[in-house]
């Protein structure tokens, strides 16, 4: 099956039972494969009036009680990025699934991009930590959307999965497998009396249990700071306390969230750095420069917010520079570059969207960088 489908049954497998979207491509193969699947597993999709909608949608059904989802491409994602934020401050677990395409604006709709990593981290306004998973192959978003809905139980946030249109459209060999219960992240429910509960009184993890509407439960949910029960508290004190406290729980568990793949590091004096379906080009680029006898290597992040800055600052003492292909003008580069100080040269191998980069020209600019 082809990337889109594999991620619908991924969702499924995690759980989903709620999809609300709007058609574009090259998504809408998510949104017609979870039209034929929810209502097999007693689910409910919905077509939305747009984007905005959509992600409101999916905000709702997850206060009421069941996994959601969503899935657009760059201009959906534009118009969903306040409701991403609405989702981050109402600590509503969730995932949207962004398949890249080429813009800006209506740019190549059916063709592939990598223009919307920086938007994943920053296109909602005001301070915040978001989840982003990046997968590279149709097999990597079944698995990658599995960990998704996890994630964004266990840590009470919309989570983003950054496909893109070559990984959505590709066609591959996908084992769609049963996931145990076990495997599966349950949602903290509350522990106390409905009287005494506090919407947004967090535990020690600073992850608060979350209530379900309908349930006897009494809760305010807004968008305004707010305090542990919910009700808008204007204050600046409020507003660092509940801030600083969204953005340490993704922040203090790096560790746990973070995930990457390396391929000859160990030796390597120039590293690649590449996401997605570049990632796939840049591992028979490095192939190719080991065979020619340069010691190259591939840091493949599969979580890209947070970023792994922690191993790309530990790879910059030991390498000469880091090649970061991207189907863009640079973005993820800089973060390369942020990390990696003036320890090792950071050099970006762009290419504006439309089509994948030649492994030939990686091989290229690793053989520079080598000299």
């Amino acid at each position: 099956m082809n990337g889109d489908e594999a991620c619908a049954e991924g969702a499924i497998s995690a759980g989903c039972c709620f999809f609300a979207g709007y058609p574009i491509t090259p998504a809408t193969e998510i949104a017609e494969r979870m039209s034929k699947r929810l209502p097999q597993v007693e689910g409910i999709f919905i077509q939305m009036e747009d984007e905005i909608a959509s992600m409101n949608a999916v905000l709702g059904a997850s206060w009421a009680g069941v996994k959601a989802m969503t899935a657009t491409s760059g201009p959906g994602f534009s118009l969903m990025m306040e409701n991403l934020g609405l989702g981050v401050m109402l600590e509503t677990p969730c995932v949207l699934v962004d398949v890249q395409r080429a813009g800006p604006s209506t740019g190549l709709p059916t063709l592939v991009g990598q223009g919307d990593m920086m938007q994943a981290r920053w296109g909602s306004h005001g301070s915040y930590e978001i989840i982003a998973l990046v997968p590279s192959s149709p097999q990597e978003i079944f698995d990658l959307t599995i960990t998704a809905f996890n994630l964004s139980e266990k840590y009470r946030v919309p989570v983003l999965i950054m496909s893109d249109e070559a990984v959505g459209h590709m066609s591959e060999k996908v084992v769609v497998r049963q996931v145990a219960p076990d495997d599966l992240v349950a949602r903290k429910r509350p522990r106390v009396a409905p009287e005494k509960y506090q919407p947004y009184k967090p535990d020690k993890d600073l992850v608060p249990p979350m209530a379900i509407a309908g349930e006897g439960y009494h809760f305010h949910v807004t968008g305004l700071t707010h305090d542990e029960r919910g009700y808008p508290e204007m204050t600046a004190e409020a507003q660092d306390r509940l801030v600083r406290r969204l953005s340490d729980k993704i922040r203090l568990n790096k560790r746990d969230i973070i995930k990457y793949e390396e391929v000859s590091t160990e030796d390597a004096q120039v590293i690649v750095c590449a996401y997605g379906i570049t990632a796939r080009i840049a591992r028979r680029a490095v192939q190719q420069a080991r065979d020619e006898g340069i010691r190259a290597g591939l840091l493949r992040p599969i979580t890209i917010w947070p970023f792994p800055e922690e191993r790309v600052r530990a790879l910059a003492k030991q390498v000469k520079a880091f090649i970061v292909p991207e189907i863009n003008y640079g973005q993820i580069v800089f973060e390369v570059e942020r990390c990696a100080g003036s320890k090792a040269k950071t050099i970006l191998v762009p290419n504006m969207g439309g089509a994948v980069h030649l492994p030939q020209t990686i091989l290229e600019a690793i053989r520079e960088a080598a000299k």
